[in-house]
């Protein structure tokens, strides 16, 4: 036992490299784990504190037990099995298929990273870009929704800002879960999307595979009350109009929804902005007919760069305004009873009314929607135009501007111009022939509220008298 043993270098390495392995992982790993983990539970209890709607334990779950749970269910099983018998295909092959997908939806929520770095980067980011205003918020009515129940938030999708601008004015409600479309499937940003609670899901998938796990997680995540935010239209808005819904995220709910176990409750939410980040990429994808809108990172540079220039040079004025209206809540199980046979769709259609029916009226859209009507057009009888419009919409209790409208048109004004997209000459105010599409765009966002022309009147005279 004393005597000595000699061996080469390479094996006397190889021995220490396996047991500092060895004692890492059974004595150093589980100690920082669960010093990671107290601090991480301290974190989420004081954040619980301040929050409308406390984190639910099925968003802190651990991602792997999440996975595991996922492709062990007894739906996903059945799925697998017949997709290994259609494919013609082992079942193991199926099953690691499966959870492939599962490792591609799950995240891994962070309550460090959305509480303490995610909102404090969303807040930075709208108010730097943009001056908030909320529209319709009936703060009574969204604070006596039941605690208990779980809230998805349904949106309108007008540009890639509307996930941070949600996230920071929902901020005290509680952490929202968001569908993420494969845009974000790169590195590091989709590390960063899935710590903040996000799951990516495939638009273009039509597996029945992939659409069973999908719906599983999807239908797990809303029976264990996790708060979450869901685009209807599928997309962002290519030409400023709200589009038709798509079934998919709001059938999975709805079909597995038990309103013994938990109810579910739709807040519509509407956006528009008086600047679409995105607006130029959006209606050239339009004009070519296709949802392809993937700028080039020349592109994307180059804009970054200049902005940072107008920053730096203090010649930047913000984007105007970007405002949120939240609509009246649907709740699920008092819809049930008035449905009819097709009841997603009467659902998401109702949802989309609801959103229509609050989405605000901004300086941008409203001026560029009577600059299109009559040009060219005086300034003042801009002004005169404005004027009527916002007396029609206050007379129907519709989220509107609150400024003068001379105000208005000449912020309007000064912006449009600013990019070119309107000419101001002895005549009056005309648009540009790079501007047309993009007005259009803007003036889409609120055409519905004066799709009724016989209504306008009746109340502007009632406005006048």
């Amino acid at each position: 036992m004393t005597q000595t043993v000699s061996m080469p270098v390479w094996a006397f390495v190889l021995i220490i490299l396996f047991a500092g392995v060895t004692f890492a992982s059974h004595f150093l790993f589980p100690s920082v784990r669960w010093f990671f983990r107290k601090r991480a539970e301290r974190v989420i209890a004081k954040v619980n504190l301040r929050l409308q709607r406390p984190i639910e334990p099925f968003k802190l779950a651990r991602r792997y037990d999440m996975i595991q749970r996922l492709i062990y269910d007894p739906q996903v099983t059945e799925a697998i099995v017949e997709h290994a018998r259609k494919e013609g295909i082992p079942e193991n092959v199926a099953f690691e298929k499966a959870r492939h997908y599962a490792r591609e939806i799950v995240p891994s929520f962070s309550a460090t990273a959305y509480f303490g770095f995610g909102i404090r980067l969303a807040r930075w980011l709208s108010k730097s870009l943009y001056r908030i205003k909320l529209g319709t918020f009936d703060r009574k009515r969204l604070e006596q929704i039941d605690p208990d129940a779980t809230v998805v938030f349904v949106i309108n999708h007008r540009s890639n800002m509307d996930y941070v601008l949600v996230t920071y004015l929902a901020a005290n409600a509680g952490a929202l879960s968001y569908a993420v479309g494969e845009w974000a499937r790169v590195w590091p940003l989709s590390t960063v999307i899935r710590a903040m609670g996000a799951y990516f899901i495939r638009r273009k998938s039509r597996g029945a595979l992939y659409r069973k796990v999908l719906a599983r997680y999807v239908q797990m995540a809303t029976r264990g009350g996790v708060s979450q935010a869901v685009f209807p239209e599928g997309g962002l808005s290519l030409n400023g109009l709200l589009a038709p819904p798509r079934m998919g995220l709001l059938n999975y709910i709805v079909e597995d929804f038990d309103a013994k176990a938990r109810e579910v409750i739709f807040v519509p939410v509407a956006i528009n902005y008086d600047r679409v980040l995105e607006d130029t990429i959006l209606i050239k994808a339009d004009n070519a007919g296709t949802r392809r809108f993937k700028p080039s990172l020349i592109s994307v540079l180059r804009r970054v760069g200049r902005h940072i220039l107008l920053r730096l040079s203090g010649r930047f004025r913000g984007f105007g305004v970007a405002s949120v209206s939240f609509g009246e809540p649907l709740e699920l199980s008092k819809y049930l009873g008035q449905g009819g046979t097709d009841l997603t769709e009467e659902i998401a259609h109702e949802l989309m009314k609801r959103i229509a029916a609050v989405t605000p009226v901004l300086g941008v859209p409203l001026v560029a929607r009577h600059i299109l009507q009559s040009e060219p057009v005086q300034v003042s009888a801009l002004e005169q135009a404005v004027g009527e419009s916002i007396a029609f919409l206050t007379n129907r209790q519709l989220p509107c501007p609150r400024r003068r409208p001379n105000e208005l048109v000449q912020d309007a004004l000064d912006r449009l111009g600013a990019r070119g997209l309107i000419r101001i000459s002895e005549e009056g105010v005309s648009v540009t022939e790079i501007g047309r599409d993009i007005l259009t765009f803007y003036a889409n966002s609120i055409a519905h509220h004066f799709d009724d022309p016989a209504a306008e009147q009746d109340d502007l005279s009632a406005a006048a008298e």
